[in-house]
């Protein structure tokens, strides 16, 4: 993986692990928090038509499933570690999945907008990283 594209993959999972565990933490302190969250919460209207009653699970899996994997991705790319193309295609596809199942639940909002965008950026500078984008008969630096 070229110097660029393993720099620019690490802070991006960094920067997208760092705020999902803040998310995260904010959900838990809002679930475990007063009945309004204190306003670090969204409104429990949201949670109407899934199947949660409260923000505490999907606080614990933003910030330990998709915080988690991009942090132990920017661990692992960032090492240049032979394992860190693949923690951070399966961060990045776990992003995408994370957006879609929320869209189906809570209303459009431009940070689904950003995140879908990063989980798409670090897909593909994986698979820039792996050669994926070569043209033909251009050898690999």
């Amino acid at each position: 993986m070229r110097r660029w594209t393993r720099i620019t993959l690490t802070v991006l999972t960094g920067a997208v692990g760092l705020t999902a565990v803040a998310g995260g933490l904010a959900l838990l302190v809002g679930a475990l928090g007063s009945s309004n969250g204190g306003g670090v919460t969204p409104d429990r209207a949201y949670l109407g038509g899934s199947p949660f009653t409260s923000y505490l699970l999907p606080g614990v899996e933003l910030a330990v499933v998709v915080g988690g994997t991009h942090l132990l991705a920017a661990v692992l790319t960032g090492r240049g570690s032979a394992a860190g193309p693949f923690a951070a295609a399966v961060a990045g596809f776990g992003l995408l999945i994370w957006i879609f199942v929320q869209m189906m639940f809570i209303p459009f909002s431009p940070l689904q907008a950003v995140y879908f965008v990063a989980g798409l950026a670090e897909v593909g500078l994986v698979m820039l990283g792996l050669g994926l984008f070569r043209r033909p008969g251009v050898a690999a630096s």
